[in-house]
């Protein structure tokens, strides 16, 4: 009877166990030189390789990165150290030295030859 009970139990804790929902996220990372495909292309490859990231969308018009995620794999500043070395700067991550060299010119700050972001007078953008 007591192995019956145990088995029971145990049954009953692996169920709740499963059945649990995985906290999930969505973050906006500010990404202001990510301004074109190449970019766009380089961030999501990149986060989608990451344990815990579900999707990834870069908007290269209003220069930032929506990110979901499940917060007991990864969490935001993990993710923001992800595109920094990937060489952008995300939120108040700057990007790795090393890795914004390699940048194609039009993803890099105009300070470094990068072309200026224009500046348009539609809000929603």
């Amino acid at each position: 009877m007591k192995i019956l009970f145990a088995i029971l139990a145990i049954s009953i804790f692996s169920f709740a166990a499963m059945a649990q929902v995985k906290p999930v996220l969505t973050a906006k990372i500010k990404t202001p030189n990510a301004r074109c495909e190449e970019c766009k292309t380089k961030i999501e490859t990149y986060l989608k390789r990451y344990d815990g990231v579900i999707s990834v969308n870069v908007n290269t018009h209003k220069g930032e990165t929506t990110v979901k995620f499940i917060t007991d794999r990864t969490n935001i500043e993990e993710i923001k150290t992800a595109i920094a070395n990937v060489g952008f700067d995300a939120d108040d991550v700057p990007a790795n030295p090393d890795f914004y060299k390699l940048l194609p010119k039009c993803c890099k700050k105009p300070e470094d030859g990068g072309v200026p972001i224009k500046k348009t007078s539609d809000p929603s953008q």
